[in-house]
């Protein structure tokens, strides 16, 4: 195996910097909100927690994404923790032009009229707290208003090396 190396991340060819990172598994969660009464949603590997007072997490989303527009106009939002069983879901969710609330995705409508999928481990409803452009993605930070946590022992999504998978209980 030979490793190659790159001064800085900055100055990294932007496919060797994305191959780089595909090395690190990240969790996957959808990402939704209602706007107008319509629903709009995403998938998501940059989600994370940020502060427990108050408590906050945050997601980056593409300044190109088709969602953005939409979604940026959403005071509210929600947060899917999915299991290992919906990749299908994130890959819907992951798609351009695509309805990603019709047939077969099974969805109702939450707290503040946020959508929430079925089958999600956990759902968290968040307030818009910060946006903020890095780069070119922005980063949404929502300060959590309400936990739906299902008693759900399932191994959680996660994307790693351009695919997604499950990971086996840690001990």
């Amino acid at each position: 195996m030979s490793i190659a190396e790159t001064a800085s991340p900055s100055l990294a060819e932007a496919d060797r910097f994305r191959a780089t990172l595909r090395n690190h598994p990240a969790g996957v969660v959808v990402i939704t909100a209602s706007v107008e009464g319509r629903p709009v949603g995403l998938t998501a590997t940059s989600f994370t927690s940020v502060s427990l007072a108050p408590p906050l997490v945050s997601f980056y989303i593409a300044e190109s994404s088709t969602t953005w527009p939409a979604l940026r106009r959403a005071g509210e939002f929600g947060v899917q923790l999915l299991t290992e069983e919906q990749s299908d879901l994130a890959d819907r969710f992951s798609r351009r032009g695509e309805d990603r609330f019709a047939a077969p995705t099974a969805w109702s409508r939450g707290p503040s009229q946020v959508p929430l999928l079925d089958g999600a481990s956990a759902h968290l409803v968040c307030s818009r707290f910060d946006t903020r452009l890095i780069g070119d993605h922005w980063l949404v930070v929502g300060e959590v208003t309400r936990t739906l946590v299902l008693d759900d022992p399932r191994p959680p999504l996660v994307y790693h090396r351009g695919a997604f998978g499950g990971v086996s209980a840690l001990r």
